[in-house]
């Protein structure tokens, strides 16, 4: 019923809020991995492992994002 449907409509912006909060979080602790990242880059040799490990952060993020996004994408097409 058009009451029911309505209600789908609903909670999917709700979700879709949901997940835009999310998404902004994680680009923004991207964001700050990269800018640790940068400052690895221009530190000693003995950072190395550390700065591997920040860059590979930031890709994991960096796909959760994407995820996110096509999510986000495939609500706003059904809602």
């Amino acid at each position: 019923s058009s009451q029911r449907a309505l209600e789908q409509a609903r909670a999917a912006a709700e979700e879709l809020e949901d997940l835009k909060a999310v998404a902004k979080g994680l680009e923004e602790e991207n964001g700050e991995l990269r800018r640790q990242a940068r400052q690895l880059v221009r530190g000693p040799a003995s950072s190395l492992p550390q700065n591997q490990r920040l860059l590979a952060e930031g890709r994991g993020l960096r796909q959760r994002i994407q995820a996110l996004a096509a999510e986000m994408a495939d609500l706003e097409v059904s809602g």
